[in-house]
């Protein structure tokens, strides 16, 4: 039922949203009064305000409906999105402190942006219109070039963020074109009213404008996750990037792109379904085959990172192919489990780097074990299950999603992920090898001396094997969101 805002009260479904925007705006004003000995308070409130947000969705204020005439959708799969995106955007912050501060990079834009990013995921997931999508789409890809350009003399950053800026506007250009096809067709914004009129359109044979549209449209999400063949962006990017920020545009936007994903083809192109599941299996086959064996090759552990980033992609579009209540509950749970995975890996590197030293290159992790046995044996369970080894959350996310596939009546595409499964563990686990049976080289690889760091970044690594052992609650909780 579409809800019309009348009083303040109508507005409740949108608090967490409103918390973050106006926490932004609010944080630009702080910033102004505060020098560089105190910025750490503006940090602080950036995290505080997520923490509110991500809490106001927890404990269920406000109701669920449509509102906003439509545009706002909130429901359980909003939620546990949602929910997610603010846990991993507050990992995300702890880690970027230390590292930007120790450089002199730390500005009080960056919690600005990555509070506006967030914002926009969370209107990106709870997207009920075409216009929804998009102000989302904008308001994170905008935050997320200048994040990336945060560091002014680098030339590798500032190279990244141009690259990151034009082929995102070329993604974003394909879209928008897809979605005015697909407006022009219906003639109308509504996701729910334009499944309506392209199900009269497929029964009186004048579809062709809306697939072309759906077509650009899948497109436009490829190119989003960085699945191939759209992922040319995204080593550069990882790599230009400073450490805390690809780790925050490499682990909760991934969450956004999927709630977009579930917005615009299952319930705005579910009538088209049989088609867009052959494209996204196709766009994941691809994506298995260049990421594990582009990630192969590399010896810089943040580009290996970013083309495996491809490989997980082709795993989520796996689970995306096999369609229905399992499809998108096996898929939302690799999103949530791959975030969090993701924020580990990353958050590796920023423990172990210092100023001069960055720590992204695999031999800088030789004998790591004869120096650090503990950050060795956190790391170890990083890569275990990124390379999906059982009991890790790894393992189970890349079993549900191949189940999904096979229920879906894609038993080629399941032997694909299977194989593909097994090639990709070999990257992982070669930088497993050089951590415990190397000899240590070069300088002494030591952990970063802030304590908050180390704790949030063990709880972090730990956390994908306890995660692993109790895996059965987040499934759950997935299937829940898209049971209606």
């Amino acid at each position: 039922m579409i809800m019309p805002v009348r009083t303040a009260a109508d507005l409740m479904p949108l608090l967490p949203e409103l918390v973050v925007i106006l926490g932004a705006f609010a944080l630009l004003m702080l910033d102004l009064f505060l020098d560089e000995r105190r910025r750490v308070i503006s940090h602080v409130f950036a995290i505080a305000v997520l923490a509110v947000a991500t809490a106001l969705i927890s404990f269920g204020v406000g109701d669920h409906g449509t509102f906003l005439s439509g545009m706002f959708v909130r429901d359980t799969a909003a939620d546990v999105m949602k929910i997610t995106i603010g846990i991993v955007g507050i990992l995300a912050m702890i880690y970027t402190w230390p590292y930007l501060r120790e450089r002199g990079l730390y500005k009080g834009e960056v919690s600005v942006l990555m509070l506006f990013a967030t914002a926009g995921m969370m209107f990106l997931v709870s997207s009920g219109s075409l216009v929804m999508v998009y102000l989302g789409l904008e308001m994170l890809a905008l935050c997320s070039y200048a994040l990336v350009a945060i560091d002014r003399d680098s030339p590798l950053a500032s190279e990244a963020a141009i690259k990151y800026f034009v082929l995102g506007a070329l993604a974003s250009g394909l879209l928008l074109y897809g979605l005015s096809l697909i407006y022009g067709a219906t003639g109308s914004l509504q996701l729910d009213q334009i499944a309506t009129v392209a199900q009269a359109k497929i029964a009186d044979g004048s579809s062709l404008m809306l697939i072309t549209g759906v077509v650009f449209v899948v497109a436009g999400i490829a190119f989003k996750f960085g699945a191939a063949p759209f992922h040319m962006w995204l080593p550069d990017v990882y790599h230009g990037a400073p450490t805390p920020i690809t780790l925050f545009i490499g682990s909760a936007p991934k969450l956004a792109a999927f709630g977009m994903t579930y917005r615009l083809l299952e319930v705005g192109a579910a009538p088209f379904e049989d088609q867009w599941r052959l494209l996204l299996a196709g766009i994941a086959v691809l994506s298995l085959a260049i990421g594990n064996l582009s990630a192969m090759v590399q010896s810089n552990l943040k580009r290996l990172l970013a083309y495996s980033t491809v490989s997980h992609v082709g795993f989520l579009f796996v689970g995306l192919a096999g369609g229905g209540r399992e499809g998108f509950s096996a898929a939302l749970f690799y999103a949530i489990s791959y975030a969090i995975m993701s924020a580990a890996a990353f958050g590796a590197i920023v423990v172990l780097s210092r100023q001069g030293f960055e720590a992204d290159r695999i031999d800088d992790y030789k004998g790591l074990n004869a120096r650090s046995p503990w950050m060795a044996g956190l790391v170890l369970c990083v890569m275990a299950s990124l390379a999906g080894v059982p009991p890790f959350l790894g393992f189970w996310a890349k079993l549900a999603v191949l189940r999904a596939a096979l229920q879906g009546d894609m038993l080629w595409l399941t032997l694909v992920g299977v194989v593909f499964a097994v090639i990709g563990a070999f990257y992982y686990l070669r930088v497993i090898k050089v951590m415990y049976f190397d000899e240590p080289e070069g300088e002494p690889m030591e952990p970063s001396s802030d304590r908050p760091l180390r704790i949030v970044f063990g709880v972090n690594a730990l956390a994908l094997l306890a995660l692993g052992l109790a895996w059965s609650p987040i499934m759950e909780w997935c299937q829940r969101a898209f049971a209606g």
